[in-house]
């Protein structure tokens, strides 16, 4: 059996008590995640994580830069090759039992062409980053790293602005395969076809500006 969890219950004589106990869990988490939908606001960055609210709070100007320096990059590249979707911040992702708002992601175009005006909640993305903090290290490399693997998000991108790093992931038979962790040299995206920039275009305006001319 795949799942080392499911072994582990099955050797025990109440194994149904225990699954409806847990069955009867979800269902109320259903029920406040529903709640949860019908109250969020634009105003808030806030996830529904493993049955709780997650408010987050403001973040510190050089995680701002490594969002916005980024995205922008990537958000020109698509433009030029029409490669899909770039959300940024806000976008809120429903995966089967949690939502989260990534820092940046990407949809390629055969998922992102149904996409409305007015959409709110997406599908799962082909491409996450998170932009490490204080706050959000633990989930970015606990539930979030087993999450996005679990839905196979075929690459997933961890950067932490503090050492100015990236950790680049590729989801390979059934889990995460680091590629790569450095702060020099190039990353190249294997979702976003032909992305290619410098790491330190994600922390450094000038050399963010020359990069962002060569992709235009």
């Amino acid at each position: 059996m795949s799942n080392p969890l499911i072994s582990e219950l099955l050797k025990e004589p109440d194994a149904y008590l225990i699954i409806q106990e847990i069955e009867n869990i979800l269902e109320d988490e259903k029920a406040r995640r529903i709640a949860f939908y019908n109250d969020i606001t634009e105003q808030e960055k806030v996830e529904f994580i493993n049955g709780e609210i997650i408010v987050h709070s403001p973040v510190m100007k050089r995680h701002n830069t490594a969002s916005l320096l980024l995205a922008q990059l990537m958000n020109v590249y698509n433009i030029k090759h029409q490669l899909g979707f770039v959300g940024i911040e806000k976008i809120m992702i429903t995966l089967t039992r949690n939502d989260y708002e990534p820092d940046i992601c990407f949809f390629r175009k055969e998922k992102s062409e149904s996409f409305t005006e007015k959409q709110t909640l997406f599908p799962t993305p082909d491409f996450v980053i998170e932009i490490l903090s204080k706050g959000t290290k633990d989930r970015g490399r606990g539930v979030k790293f087993k999450d996005y693997q679990a839905h196979q998000i075929e690459e997933y991108w961890i950067i932490d602005p503090d050492h100015q790093t990236i950790e680049q992931y590729h989801y390979e038979e059934g889990q995460y395969e680091l590629l790569l962790k450095s702060s020099e040299g190039n990353i190249k995206s294997l979702v976003m076809t032909g992305f290619q920039i410098p790491i330190q275009s994600v922390f450094d305006e000038k050399i963010n500006l020359e990069t962002l001319k060569k992709l235009m």
